[in-house]
């Protein structure tokens, strides 16, 4: 039985509060619990994708950062979840100097390629990651780049708001960059329309002005406003364990299930 291919997606949008880091939270559980292994990497330095996912601050005494700087390897740093078949590597507040520390380094960019390409190579057989996502901080900076830089794919949390095109564009145009000097193999997996309330006309709008301008590289799944969604992070958890059944828990795990149809299809291409 040949070994799955460990594939490598990034969650970014320069644009805060659009639901980026609840989108890598819950997709990566809900990916756990159809059956694949999954790293979530934390690079924001606010932490929220750690928190979110019942990793306490006093225990990051290892963090992304130290594999950012090259002081630790990524199984130094990964710890276990709540979940099953979902670990982190958590992040803490030490990245905010990252940039700095790096700048001179003539492989800045590819910090986390090498990093990935070591835990591709130490980590093998069923022990192996099948999804790895990187949940980056609300903007295009060293952190962000260096995923993009690591990755197989962008995946685009959106919000279902007036400008959302706008900011859409501004990331086309940084991953196109990216691919053109960084990355050759990147691309675009898919573009997730989130915190979508059908009693909004502006929403509705903006999901049709977002379907014709992005047509079939727009998921299905779109994520609806949930306040479960909302209150799970307080509690330390992803929405599928803090209430399986509510509207943004399914949705999860149809986006789930839509990001493995899609990378069959690519695998398939």
């Amino acid at each position: 039985m040949s070994t799955p291919e460990m594939r490598v997606l990034v969650l970014a949008n320069q644009k805060g509060g659009v639901g980026k880091t609840t989108t890598t939270i819950n997709l990566g559980t809900a990916l756990a619990a159809i059956g694949e292994k999954v790293l979530i990497i934390d690079l924001d330095p606010q932490g929220n994708a750690s928190t979110g996912l019942g990793i306490d601050r006093k225990s990051r005494d290892r963090s992304t950062y130290d594999v950012m700087t090259g002081e630790r390897r990524f199984t130094d740093v990964i710890q276990a979840t709540a979940v099953p078949r979902l670990w982190v590597a958590p992040s803490t507040l030490d990245l905010l100097g990252v940039e700095l520390e790096i700048a001179g380094d003539k492989d800045r960019a590819f910090k986390m390629r090498a990093a990935i390409q070591d835990l591709a190579a130490t980590v093998s057989g069923d022990e192996r990651f099948t999804y790895v996502l990187f949940d980056c901080p609300p903007s295009l900076n060293l952190l962000t780049i260096n995923a993009l830089a690591a990755a197989d794919a962008v995946l685009v949390p959106l919000q279902c708001e007036f400008f959302a095109l706008e900011g859409l564009s501004q990331l086309l145009s940084t991953v196109d960059q990216v691919k053109k000097t960084l990355n050759p193999k990147l691309s675009i997996h898919g573009i997730v329309l989130t915190m979508f309330d059908p009693r909004n006309n502006l929403a509705t709008q903006v999901v049709a002005d977002v379907r014709q301008f992005m047509g079939e590289k727009v998921y299905d799944t779109v994520i609806p406003r949930n306040v479960r969604v909302s209150e799970a992070p307080s509690h330390g958890k992803p929405v599928l364990l803090y209430d399986l059944k509510c509207t943004g828990s399914q949705a999860y795990l149809k986006l789930a299930s839509e990001v493995i149809q899609r990378e069959r299809r690519l695998r398939a291409a």
